[in-house]
């Protein structure tokens, strides 16, 4: 039995789409839609219900997708354990993170990281906090760089890294040209806010509504690279980490008067979990940084 079929069974169970989970597997469609085929015949049933909806198991699928989840965790399993026994060499570290931690956080600390341990590889996910939390409590990620609080059980969590979140506007808006913004000029503004249900935007919208200020978020966005383009080019603004602005020239961050907006990022891993040798030498070294 081929583990690629399963893992695709898999994640178009939790995608809920052919498409969705051919892009998270990085596979075209039609590569996608020929796994799920061989693997129907494979067990000469069929697995899922196709429709402009989406696509759903059967309950013959979701029987398959049951017993592949725990043949999928035992091999993975026995791979970590391998890997482990081997030492550095060869080893796989799978970490996940949001947006700002997977393009400013992670890239530096992999780079070092792979000039002394140049065989290791790494298996990377972005994806909402908590998201990967829950990869992490399940097994499927060893690490996991989420904001605080973690509401998501059996982690062991440890602080990293306080990730100011400041205020940005095109170069041409009215408000950078002030020496100083207060947080009531904020009210009824345009934003470009993060999609909703991110931990960044939960932290920005509840430190607004204490403060007292409403502003108007006209468009949602995942990455800190679109939100500073479509800030530049719209005269909206947008609260962002400060790690996603440094070294760039489109917009300029903004004191800000009468708010102070951080979060905390944090490395989380399974309670009573062995890692793998290079997972846990990264961990330290992410912990030690």
């Amino acid at each position: 039995m081929d583990l690629g079929l399963l893992r695709s069974l898999v994640m178009v169970a939790d995608a809920g789409a052919i498409t969705e989970a051919a892009s998270r597997l990085g596979v075209t469609q039609p590569a996608l839609t020929r796994r799920i085929q061989h693997l129907e015949e494979e067990f000469d049933a069929q697995l899922l219900n196709r429709s402009r909806k989406g696509a759903h198991l059967t309950d013959i699928g979701e029987l398959v997708a049951d017993e592949a989840r725990l043949l999928i965790d035992r091999y993975d399993s026995l791979k970590r354990e391998v890997a482990s026994r081997q030492g550095m060499e060869g080893g796989i570290v799978r970490i996940g993170g949001g947006a700002t931690a997977v393009s400013f956080v992670l890239p530096d600390a992999i780079a070092k990281f792979q000039r002394r341990y140049p065989q290791v590889h790494f298996q990377v996910k972005e994806a909402s906090s908590s998201e990967i939390a829950n990869d992490v409590a399940n097994g499927r990620l060893e690490l996991g760089l989420v904001t605080q609080p973690v509401r998501t059980t059996g982690l062991e969590i440890h602080p990293l890294l306080d990730d100011h979140i400041v205020l940005i506007a095109a170069l041409d808006n009215p408000l950078a040209k002030a020496r100083r913004v207060s947080v009531a000029k904020l009210d009824g503004q345009n934003f470009v806010g993060f999609e909703g249900g991110s931990a960044i935007r939960q932290i920005v919208d509840t430190s607004l509504r204490e403060a007292g200020v409403e502003i108007n978020v006209i468009m949602e966005l995942r990455s800190i690279p679109a939100i500073v383009r479509m800030v530049a080019t719209t005269g909206s603004l947008a609260f962002v980490s400060q790690l996603g602005i440094h070294g760039q020239e489109l917009v300029k961050a903004l004191p800000l008067d009468g708010i102070t907006i951080t979060r905390r990022l944090a490395l989380a891993r399974r309670k009573n979990s062995v890692l793998s040798a290079a997972a846990d030498r990264f961990a330290h070294d992410l912990s030690n940084s």
